[in-house]
Formats: structure tokens, C-alpha cells, sequence
């Protein structure tokens, strides 16, 4: 159960002061209402009021009291003293261990402070924790900063920075186990022999099975779409599609996959039975879909390839055809030039047309047009690279 997840920072800020409050901060945790005034100043001598402001301001803003109450930034012992109208010097009075203790003892009372292992609390920020590890896939750090952040907020003094560590260590351990135990039990009858074959070294071959189904073809071609197709078929025959997952956190599983996916094989069968199972549950879940978009992925390239190449070629026989096309369709624009020419008389009209262009080779203009032309109402498809 490792805890050592935190970094140097974070022990650092987890209940003191690493740098002066900001003046919004100040006014938020510092400044005292009626009801902290009469508690302030039903002390005797100014060193223990101040002593006493500055204790509830530090637990207010960090979630605890500090060893030394008086080791607080400068700021805030001005901020104080001068809204309690208390000369900061007297600060230096304030040493009494039992003053100390008593006034840590009435603001508990007072404002409702509970220990981190008093109960409810603990019970319910261990729930509140155990609740984020199992919906989500949050990082141990995260889950500190998160629960640092609830204890202020519920008035729960912070504990030793390892004792909170080594509860969110429990608690994901807990979570990851129940994940476990519920998807080792998905696969049935001889479906875990199956599982296990993927740890398997293929004859032949330095890779095992579950290395090799993690490559998915790339080549777009014909014999890519068949080695897609057989890799899809091999997921499929795992039994991923009949397993019931109602119930199994999304986020979690698709972490578990994301590592199936990258550790090597020899790595996952040094793990537990349930561990071992349910990781290569989530592999399957995971590339049994994965699989399927790769079959239609190179589907749509291959026919994207082909519908390419063809308008291509149509464009090329466009190209080749276009000199034949200009020059029947040149004949025919004379043709009705004779038409609209008014001069010509309609008993006229063919003689001077046949005499220009020769029946024979109007024909081949007309024929030329309709190989080279589509009708106005047929449908074009445009393929854009």
C-alpha cells in the first residue's frame, strides 16, 4: 500500500503557512464578527486575546492549529492586532502551553471543531472518499488536495500529513479490489482459460497474443481489411460483447484498459488471480470496440481510395476527351448560327448547312456531345482531397 504519492510541495503547504495570506484572505479568515469579539475579549490581557484571534483565524484558514501559535506570517499578526486595536508586541506574552491548550479547547466548543477521528466525521469522509475512488480515476494527490479542502470545510482539524495519506492509500486499494472481484467474475465457463491464452508466447514468435491484438493493422488495402477483420474476430471470440457492466464505473475501467494496453505480459501474470483476470477483462472490453472502428476505419479509406483513383481516371479521360468535345460543340454553335440568320430562307436553310458541314459529320458532333455529357438532372458525386 504505497503512499508515498505526494510531492514536496504539497507536504509543505498541508497545515502552514508557505507564504503571506492574500488580502482577500485575510478579510475571509481573519476578520472577526461580534460573535468572534466576544469570545476574543472575554479573555484577560491583550497577549492572550491576541493569541486567541490568531488561533481561530489560523484553524479557520489552514483546517488546524499550528505547534507554535504565534509562528504566523507578519501580515496577518498586523491585520489582527490592528483590528483588534491590540499592540502586536504583546504577542511575545503568549507561551502559556495551558492558555494555549485551554483557548484550542473553547474554540473547539465554540465553532463546532471535531477531531479528524471522531464519529460521524471520520466514517463520513471516508465514505465521501471511498465514493471518488470508486466512480472516478482521480490521482492519489488529487484525492489529498480534495480531502484537505472537505476536512477545512467540515470544521475537521487536519491529522498528521501521513496519517491522511495512508487513509486515501487505503481507501483506492479498497475501491481497485471491489473493481477486481467484479470483473474477474463477468467471464464464464472456459472464457478465463481464454483470458489467460493472451499471456501466452504465439509459436514462433518472441510476442505474446496480447501484444500482438494490440497492433492494429494500418495498411488500407485489401489484405489490412482481412487482418483487421481476423484481429476483430479473435476480440470478438473472447466474449467482451456478452458481459454485463451495469454497475462498473466507465472512468475506472477505461484506466485499467489504457494500462492493459501498455504493461507487458509478463507483468500482468505476476498479478493475482482477480487482478490478473480483470485486467485482461478491460483489455478485451476495450479492443473489442477499438477493434471495430478499426475495420471501418480502413474500410472508409479503401473506398475512399478507390472512389479517388476513379474520379481521377475521369478526370484524366475528361482531359483527353475535352480538344473532341470543343470541337463538336464549335460545329453545332455554327450550326445555329445558320439557324438565327435571317437572310437565309427556310427552303435554303439545309442546303447551306450540309454544304458547311456534311450530314456524316454532324452526326459524329451530336454523338461526340451525348458520350461526353451528362443530362442536366443526373447526380454528380464530388470527391474533394
Amino acid at each position: 500500500m504505497p503512499v508515498e504519492f505526494l510531492t514536496r510541495e504539497q507536504e509543505e503547504k498541508y497545515g502552514n503557512f508557505i507564504e503571506d495570506p492574500s488580502p482577500e484572505q485575510l478579510a475571509k479568515y481573519f476578520w472577526f464578527d461580534d460573535k468572534d469579539k466576544n469570545a476574543i475579549f472575554n479573555h484577560r490581557h491583550d497577549h492572550n486575546r491576541l493569541g486567541f484571534a490568531l488561533q481561530l483565524g489560523t484553524v479557520r484558514f489552514l483546517g488546524t492549529f499550528l505547534t507554535s501559535p504565534t509562528e504566523v506570517p507578519a501580515n496577518v499578526i498586523t491585520y489582527v492586532s490592528q483590528q483588534l486595536r491590540i499592540k502586536p508586541e504583546v504577542l511575545s506574552l503568549y507561551v502559556s502551553e495551558k492558555n494555549i491548550q485551554n483557548h484550542r479547547n473553547e474554540i473547539h466548543k465554540i465553532y463546532g471543531y471535531n477531531d479528524f477521528t471522531d464519529q460521524p466525521f471520520h466514517f463520513s469522509l471516508t465514505r465521501w472518499l471511498y465514493s471518488r475512488a470508486w466512480i472516478s480515476a482521480e490521482r492519489p494527490s488529487v484525492m489529498f488536495d480534495l480531502a484537505t479542502a472537505r476536512c477545512v470545510e467540515n470544521k475537521i482539524l487536519l491529522p498528521g500529513v501521513t496519517v491522511l495519506a495512508r487513509l486515501i492509500a487505503q481507501v483506492r486499494d479498497r475501491a481497485s479490489i471491489r473493481l477486481w472481484r467484479k470483473l474477474a467474475k463477468l467471464p464464464v465457463d472456459n472464457q478465463h482459460s481464454n483470458l489467460e491464452k493472451l499471456l501466452d508466447t504465439e509459436t514462433g514468435s518472441r510476442s505474446s497474443l496480447l501484444d500482438i491484438l494490440r497492433q492494429p493493422p494500418t495498411a488500407a488495402t485489401p489484405k489490412g481489411l482481412l487482418l483487421a477483420i481476423d484481429r476483430l474476430e479473435k476480440l470478438r471470440s473472447l466474449g467482451a460483447e456478452e458481459w454485463n457492466l451495469s454497475g462498473i464505473p466507465v472512468g475506472r475501467l477505461r484506466v485499467l484498459s489504457r494500462y492493459a494496453s501498455m504493461a507487458r505480459a509478463q507483468t500482468i501474470e505476476r498479478m493475482n488471480y482477480e487482478r490478473r483476470i480483470a485486467t485482461l477483462v478491460s483489455f478485451a472490453i476495450a479492443f473489442t470496440i477499438s477493434a471495430q472502428d478499426d475495420v471501418i476505419e480502413i474500410m472508409e479509406n479503401i473506398f475512399t481510395n478507390i472512389f479517388r483513383k476513379s474520379d481521377n481516371k475521369g478526370k484524366k479521360n475528361r482531359i483527353r476527351t475535352i480538344k473532341d468535345l470543343d470541337s463538336a460543340a464549335r460545329r453545332l454553335r455554327e450550326v445555329c448560327s445558320y439557324l438565327l440568320d435571317e437572310s437565309i430562307s427556310d427552303s435554303e436553310l439545309r442546303k447551306v448547312i450540309f454544304t458547311r458541314f456534311p450530314k456524316d459529320v454532324l452526326k459524329s458532333s451530336l454523338q461526340m456531345i451525348d458520350r461526353l455529357t451528362k443530362p442536366e438532372d443526373d447526380t454528380y458525386v464530388c470527391l474533394v482531397d
